[in-house]
């Protein structure tokens, strides 16, 4: 027999919501990504907070031109980034992006450097055009009988010295570089660093001030400040020079020049290029630390340091490594490893040109410093600030090139990822970098898990004491809402990289006081409808229409506050917004699809009609006291 029109059919909303346990968990052992044994396939991804792992913080600054980094920008930034990190062989890395400048890097499970992957990598192929000690020494050196170099000796190649190793992937081991195919390359020859640059005008040609150069009016600003800092006789000194100046034979000009060593790098860098290079207090300690970008104009000359011991005046750079189509890290003839460098496009045909102008000197643009053993001009690979390698050109090099050096193959392959996918369009600086062991993460999750456990039980607890037959209708509910939110957490982990944090656990812990609300909504509602007069059966469907308002508002209220924290948070916050959306949605389908039907079927139960049972409490009695004088005054 048919149910009489508008009596709900409780089977139909048990038999859905057994349906979506059903596909949920079939999702969980079955779909994309599900491997391993059982065990495996339970477990949702979790958060480096809870397994141990790597998170990196890099916050974009603004250029040295002043302009903010633009959306657009960030995102282009992230992907590169994402590719770098992905290309070290790890699983599962995350990376996003947080507010309009933060970039985090998430690696669960592992310890690891990061910090390289946020480099701008900007690749620059530039001539050395001068060279002189970077040290940054004041004093003179000691006196001795040894003659004073003139302008015309060449100074002593080192070429036979070991190249020092360096502490960073890119951060320039002395090369020897050559051509993998169309030339033959030659090996780089520095420099001594105890050679002395010619000091005299007639030695050196004067080159123009980069002054001369339209500047921004941000950088200018800045310069006037450094020009306050060293005062106005360093300042008139330093302008004045136009070559390296030689402190062994002029002592007092040391003591001059002295204030530009205590500049910061980022005081450095705001100098012109020939007053960095020229001015010999100003050290490769100062220029290898300064802000990211600082020499990222290709049209501009530039100054950098190889070996934190070799000051270099580079020309302006003829090849970018936007014309670089690949990079790879490979093992050369004889077992070491180098960067293989494959040009695309019109970046061969500037490469075959710079490596002509390089091979004859065009121009005696080299002078006698920066010449390698052969006499040749040299060509500085530059990445970022830095000077990876300077390898002297004997010959036109018409096909690919590599980069040679004291690489290992972490090294060598670090910065093939650099350079294959190509240079960051933001600049950043690291924020934070933080390890979590496996121990502590372990100790996290397992405080996380007992403060969801305490939590549960203690409305289960609180449940059954209060409501008691109607306690086990909340201790189900929870249950329930626990496993669809377990399952979801596994399938989304899968699907789109939700990671469970320590805060997100904290969320669901949350929510459990939202379900609760619910209950007590719901239940208080049925016992004032059976104070006035309803029998427990036919209260509970007007309960259920009375309360149905003021849950969904509730939780509607709470959804919407989830979903504001969601968009405007960062960090973990995210993570706790996400997980009380997710268990306050899942909630609600476990109200309208398990608490309402399975109501209905206890109102149909003698149990349901017993105080002490059903947990109604004092309403069954006051029902029946007014059902008594009802009946005394019908007889009267």
């Amino acid at each position: 027999m048919a149910p009489p029109q508008g009596q709900m059919r409780p089977g139909r909303q048990l038999a859905v919501l057994g349906l979506i346990f059903v596909v949920l968990y079939l999702m969980v052992f079955f779909s994309g990504g599900a491997s391993g044994g059982l065990k495996d396939r339970l477990e949702p991804r979790l958060g480096l907070d809870l397994i141990g792992g790597t998170r990196l913080t890099l916050e974009a600054t603004n250029s040295i031109d002043g302009k903010p980094p633009t959306a657009e920008n960030l995102e282009e930034a992230r992907q590169i980034i994402e590719n770098r990190v992905n290309a070290y062989g790890v699983a599962e890395a995350e990376v996003v992006t947080e507010g309009n400048r933060n970039i985090v890097i998430s690696l669960p499970g592992e310890n690891r450097d990061l910090t390289d992957v946020g480099s701008a990598a900007e690749l620059r192929f530039r001539k050395v055009l001068k060279a002189a000690d970077g040290t940054g020494a004041v004093a003179p050196p000691a006196a001795t009988p040894a003659p004073v170099p003139s302008g015309s000796a060449s100074p002593k190649p080192s070429g036979s010295a070991s190249p020092k190793p360096s502490g960073s992937a890119p951060a320039g081991p002395k090369a020897t570089a050559s051509p993998s195919a169309g030339g033959q390359g030659g090996g780089a020859a520095a420099p001594s660093a105890s050679a002395s640059p010619p000091a005299s005008p007639s030695a050196a040609a004067p080159s123009p001030s980069a002054s001369a150069e339209p500047v921004p009016q941000g950088i200018e600003d800045q310069r006037k400040a450094v020009q306050q800092k060293v005062g106005a006789a360093a300042w008139q000194a330093a302008s004045g020079l136009q070559a390296p100046a030689d402190l062994s034979t002029d002592p007092s000009l040391g003591a001059t020049l002295k204030p530009f060593g205590t500049l910061s790098p980022a005081e450095v860098a705001v100098l012109p290029a020939e007053m960095q290079f020229n001015v010999p207090t100003i050290g490769c300690a100062q220029l290898d630390k300064r802000p990211a970008a600082s020499i990222k104009d290709e049209k501009q000359k530039a100054v950098a340091c190889e070996d934190a011991t070799q000051k270099y005046l580079l020309d302006v750079a003829k090849v970018l490594g936007t014309d670089v189509g690949d990079a790879n890290a490979v093992l050369d003839q004889t077992s070491s490893w180098v960067v293989s460098l494959d040009f695309k496009g019109k970046g061969q045909e500037k490469w075959t040109g710079l490596t002509r102008e390089a091979f004859t000197n065009e121009g005696q643009a080299c002078d006698q410093t920066a010449l390698g053993q052969d006499g040749k001009c040299r060509v500085a690979v530059v990445l970022d600030n830095k000077v990876v390698s300077s390898p002297e050109i004997q010959a036109v090099l018409t096909g690919d090139s590599q980069i040679t050096g004291s690489f290992d193959n972490k090294a060598a392959s670090a910065l093939a990822s650099q350079l294959r996918y190509g240079a960051l369009p933001v600049t950043f600086e690291q924020q934070e970098q933080q390890n979590v062991t496996a121990t502590l993460g372990a100790s996290h999750l397992r405080a996380g898990l007992l403060a969801a456990g305490i939590g549960m039980l203690l409305v289960i607890i609180y449940s059954f004491f209060y409501y008691r037959l109607l306690g086990s209708v909340i201790f189900l509910s929870l249950v329930l809402s626990a496993l669809l939110v377990f399952g979801a957490l596994v399938v989304l982990g899968r699907q789109i990289g939700f990671t469970l944090t320590l805060a997100g656990i904290a969320g669901m812990i949350v929510s459990l006081g939202v379900a609760a609300d619910s209950f007590v909504i719901y239940f208080e509602r049925l016992k004032d409808e059976i104070r006035e007069g309803r029998s427990p059966r036919s209260a509970v469907p007007r309960a259920w229409i009375r309360a149905r308002r003021t849950i969904i508002s509730a939780n509607a209220i709470t959804l919407m506050s989830a979903v504001v924290l969601y968009v405007v948070s960062v960090g973990a916050v995210k993570g706790f917004a996400f997980a009380l959306g997710l268990a306050t949605v899942l909630d609600l389908v476990v109200v309208f699809l398990f608490r309402h039907p399975i109501m209905t079927m206890f109102a149909r139960t003698r149990a349901f009609l017993s105080p002490r049972v059903s947990g109604l409490g004092r309403a069954l009695p006051a029902r029946t006291e007014q059902a008594t004088r009802t009946s005394r005054v019908k007889e009267a």
